[in-house]
């Protein structure tokens, strides 16, 4: 099995964000979610409305969630600039249900695969040159590669990614 890479580049990673305004508001916020929250792909395309948005329209500074891979429940603190492209995001779709996707596809409103994220992932990533491999994996490990470079202490990614010893944290992010 061949492992992904963070996008570790900044000047890459804003020009991914630019090719997704220029072209998908739901892909550019799918992104700015991902990397700056350490989500699951399989967490990100289930998020429902209400779990970014409360009763009276205003967006959360945090995801409540029970992870979809391991069942434990875990807090995602939203950041101002994933706050603010939420916000930008949700206006754009006005009379949506609390319990409707966040992310849905384009095919009837259904949840998008995880091949799918990684395609409109990949397909960004390659558009801007960014050579990497890219995976489902992807925007997670961008996550921690950047929160560990910005002082983001190794046992609270540890915590996050749920991983029991510092080195692994450490591999998964692409530090040595």
């Amino acid at each position: 099995m061949q492992t992904v890479e963070p996008i570790r580049d900044p000047k890459k990673l804003n020009a991914i964000k630019k090719y997704f305004r220029g072209k998908n508001l739901r892909d550019y916020v799918l992104f700015v979610l991902g990397i700056n929250t350490g989500l699951r792909n399989g967490d990100l395309k289930s998020l429902k409305i209400s779990d970014v948005q409360n009763g009276t329209g205003k967006v959360r500074d945090r995801i409540y969630i029970h992870e979809n891979k391991t069942g434990k429940e875990k807090t995602f603190r939203i950041n101002e600039t994933a706050q603010k492209a939420l916000k930008e995001y949700l206006a754009t779709r006005p009379g949506v249900e609390p319990e409707e996707l966040l992310f849905p596809s384009r095919e009837g409103g259904r949840e998008l695969t995880s091949q799918q994220i990684r395609n409109i992932i990949l397909s960004a990533a390659r558009a801007v040159g960014v050579t990497e491999r890219i995976g489902a994996t992807t925007l997670k490990k961008t996550f921690g590669y950047h929160a560990r470079k910005k002082g983001v202490a190794v046992e609270i990614l540890m915590r996050i990614f749920n991983h029991f010893w510092p080195g692994v944290t450490q591999r998964y992010i692409g530090i040595s």
